[in-house]
């Protein structure tokens, strides 16, 4: 049990099944086009049997926020703090605000949708700001990499042989990096990414 981060491929997002997030995605692409923007029509198929490594993403958020909350406070403005915290789906298009659809989520009685690009900058921000190692942490997250690579022991390591102000809070430099991964994988495969 716990609350993860994953990718969503096509079946669950266009799905009308139980577990789809059609409403989700019909909800979006009606906002969109109100709002002039280009529906998002097209997501890559995700499957278990056919799934290479960089396909996926999926990640444990296991480990207390305090740290990371009080990086974003120091760092970010208030709507800045908001847009990276406040979502609950992450789409690879950039838009200027937040989204809130009358969809109810997995942990509020809305859906709010917030644009890859604008997070993804906001997360690079913070990585400099802990001089986050990015060429040392994970560079694809299938499969809880990043949580494995920090809960057990190999962050540690690698804080004691490549100090910086990233080893001070390993809790907060790994919501820094689930953002930032979470991000760059949205953009770079197409597809969204959700709370489950």
């Amino acid at each position: 049990m716990g609350i993860y981060l994953v990718s969503v491929g096509a079946q669950e997002w266009f799905g009308e099944e139980e577990d789809g997030r059609g409403d989700v995605a019909a909800a979006l692409n009606e906002e969109l086009g109100r709002r002039g923007l280009a529906p998002l029509t097209s997501v890559p198929e995700e499957s278990e049997f056919t799934r290479v490594s960089g396909t996926a993403f999926e990640e444990k958020l296991v480990p207390p926020m305090d740290g990371f909350v009080a990086l974003c406070r120091a760092h970010l403005s208030r709507a800045e703090e908001e847009l990276l915290l406040g979502w609950t789906v992450l789409v690879p298009l950039s838009l200027d605000e937040e989204i809130e659809l009358p969809v109810e989520s997995a942990y509020d009685l809305t859906t709010t949708v917030a644009g890859a690009p604008q997070v993804l900058a906001l997360a690079q921000r913070l990585a400099a700001a802990v001089e986050l190692p990015s060429d040392e942490i994970p560079a694809t997250s299938d499969n809880l990499e990043l949580t494995s690579w920090f809960l057990d022991g190999q962050a540690k390591g690698t804080a004691a042989s490549r100090p910086g102000r990233w080893g001070d809070d390993l809790d907060a430099a790994f919501y820094v990096a689930v953002y930032l991964r979470a991000a760059q994988h949205s953009i770079r495969r197409g597809c969204p990414i959700v709370y489950s």
